[in-house]
């Protein structure tokens, strides 16, 4: 029997937004100090940068899973960026022009496959690319963003309880600068869209949790599937 594969598609806080093609996601680590830090990381001298197949994305309002048989996965609060336009080598201007919606999404991260990889010394796709590891909230438009955008804050709320809590200040390489870093190595097509790190308080899911990501006073919830 043929499977039907549906192709990923973003979506607005406004329902009646039309949906975005999804293209691949471009993730940045290492990108707060203290989340280095507590995972006993060195802090790079510049972005540290993965990507995730248009495979890996999952919207908000269809849950979190996970392949079990891997071991724990850790949540990785992000805020994200959708790309509107192309951007190849681009310059500061054309990098924030091009940027269509800000949002907040969680990396997952399946840490004992990862832990177990490094070690081997191979590489950590499996950990980090797998479908559904990149969990997407509702894009809001730019013109509906602070447009300082490195003054944005961000966290995450695990069953009642803060978990993680972001502020892009903190950020070591903002995010227009991490465009501009990206574009000169892979080019970014509209639907791409950058994950810019995760602040300390990485933690593992259990089945069952509500989680509720924040953003800019905007909340936006989602939940760990029950096996």
């Amino acid at each position: 029997m043929t499977q039907t594969v549906q192709t990923p598609s973003h979506y607005w806080l406004d329902p009646k937004a039309c949906p975005v093609p999804a293209g691949k996601v471009v993730c940045v680590g290492r990108n707060y100090v203290a989340h280095a830090q507590e995972l006993g990381h060195a802090v790079p001298d510049r972005p540290l940068l993965f990507m995730k197949p248009r495979e890996a994305i999952r919207r908000f309002d269809e849950g979190i899973d996970w392949p079990e048989q891997e071991g724990c996965c850790h949540h990785e609060t992000e805020l994200t960026v959708l790309v509107g336009a192309p951007l190849c080598k681009a310059n500061a201007e054309q990098a924030r022009d091009a940027v269509a919606g800000i949002g907040v999404g969680l990396d997952l991260t399946l840490r004992d496959l990862q832990d177990r990889l490094k070690k081997a010394g191979h590489p950590w796709e499996r950990a980090k690319a797998f479908d559904g590891s990149a969990v997407l909230s509702p894009f809001i438009p730019v013109s509906d963003v602070n447009p300082d955008w490195q003054s944005l804050k961000f966290g995450l709320i695990v069953n009642g309880m803060p978990r993680q809590s972001g502020d892009a200040r903190l950020m070591l390489t903002p995010i227009i600068v991490l465009l501009v870093e990206i574009s000169a190595v892979f080019t970014l097509m509209p639907g791409d869209v950058v994950m810019t790190g995760t602040p300390e308080g990485v933690a593992a899911l259990q089945h069952g949790d509500q989680l509720e990501l924040q953003l800019d006073r905007r909340s936006f919830r989602t939940w760990v599937r029950q096996p």
